[in-house]
């Protein structure tokens, strides 16, 4: 059997990513569909729209044959952390085909890579500018070519972590289609996540967008997760917890808890905090993330701990998944696993079982204690 492996949100699973589902085992020839998806947080530290046992089912009743979940402390990560963890999996897998989608797959990413090595890295010292635009100006500098849209980033990253670890994975860009990544708006049947999202907050029309399994839970959604439900945890958080705490939280840099801090002080809702604490050295998506880890008590040592010691956690599989589970399971370097023990709840598994919980907030669904995979014949 050959497998396809793609890197996923699916928040929500709609057309698009139908399209590029079928693109990916036309393209590659595969005919196994392996998606490493984020749990219950996004890339930018926000909740899913729906759980992520929601959307692993979604995927598997639209096509994918095995879903499994990629790790809270890489799926709320930048660029490079969220593609190197994610093809970590997808290497152990024995997954050699890695399929993207890419506003530009015409591009040589990997060209684009070696420009990295060349740059300066004395010029990155503008505090008045976050680290991306610092590196577009270089990048620009070097190959005329600026990484603008997030498809193209995770294309450069993809390409930098198996260059970088050596792996015998293929990647194949996949042309995108339909509305651009950050439109609002539903134009067709093929949309934009975030405007399948908004169309789920304002109550506006989407079914032409989504796939039935989809739809039929995102008719369920009262009210979509979101920061602002959740910030009055991050404020006492914030608010109780000494400064020296803080200030040991993962990724917590240059003072910034001392403003993180001073801000929720003031601040009773969460619009108000984030852009209390916005400055032009940090991006959105960095702070949404700092907020996930302050929340979470996510430390230094913990992800280091669990990146020096990866797992894999089944969602679902189809059929077909399971079979290609047991073609590969004896070469798998990395403990494999369907359910959520007590001692893997206190263990290794510690991390995402707080993520877990965090998002238990918005769904009486347990998120992973003796949750079993799911499985579609």
């Amino acid at each position: 059997m050959q497998a396809v492996g793609m890197v996923v949100e699916y928040n929500p699973f709609h057309n698009g990513h139908h399209y590029f589902l079928r693109q990916a085992m036309k393209q590659t020839g595969a005919n196994v569909a392996v998606a490493v998806m984020s749990g219950n947080f996004t890339q930018r530290g926000e909740p899913t729209i729906v759980d992520k046992w929601t959307r692993a089912r979604a995927a598997l009743e639209s096509g994918v044959d095995l879903v499994v979940e990629l790790p809270v402390f890489y799926a709320a990560q930048p660029a490079h952390r969220f593609a190197a963890g994610a093809l970590a999996i997808l290497n152990a897998l024995q997954v050699h085909r890695v399929a993207f989608g890419a506003e530009h797959p015409e591009w040589d990413f990997a060209a684009l890579v070696a420009a990295e090595q060349r740059f300066n890295q004395a010029e990155f010292d503008q505090y008045n500018a976050t680290y991306a635009t610092q590196f577009n100006q270089q990048l620009h500098a070097q190959t005329g070519v600026e990484l603008r849209d997030p498809n193209d980033i995770l294309a450069f990253a993809y390409t930098k972590a198996v260059l970088a670890n050596d792996y015998s994975i293929q990647l194949t860009p996949v042309q995108r289609r339909g509305s651009d990544y950050h439109d609002q708006q539903i134009h067709g049947q093929i949309a934009s996540a975030s405007a399948i999202r908004q169309a789920v907050m304002a109550g506006e029309d989407f079914s032409a967008t989504v796939p039935p399994a989809m739809k039929a839970a995102l008719d369920k959604v009262a009210t979509v997760p979101s920061w602002n439900s959740l910030y009055p945890l991050l404020r006492n958080q914030l608010i109780q917890a000494p400064l020296d705490c803080l200030a040991q939280t993962y990724q917590m840099a240059e003072g910034l808890e001392h403003r993180m801090k001073e801000v929720a002080q003031r601040s009773l809702r969460f619009d108000d905090f984030i852009h209390g604490v916005k400055t032009k050295r940090y991006t959105y998506a960095h702070l949404l993330r700092m907020c996930l880890y302050t929340t979470l008590q996510l430390s230094e040592d913990e992800v280091a701990a669990r990146v020096d010691h990866p797992y894999i956690h089944i969602l679902g599989f189809t059929a077909r998944g399971r079979e290609y589970l047991h073609q590969v399971k004896k070469q798998v370097p990395v403990p494999i696993f369907t359910k959520v023990s007590q001692g893997m709840r206190d263990g290794f598994y510690n991390l995402d079982y707080r993520a877990g919980k965090l998002y238990q907030n918005f769904t009486v669904v347990e998120q992973d204690l003796k949750h079993p995979p799911i499985m579609i014949r």
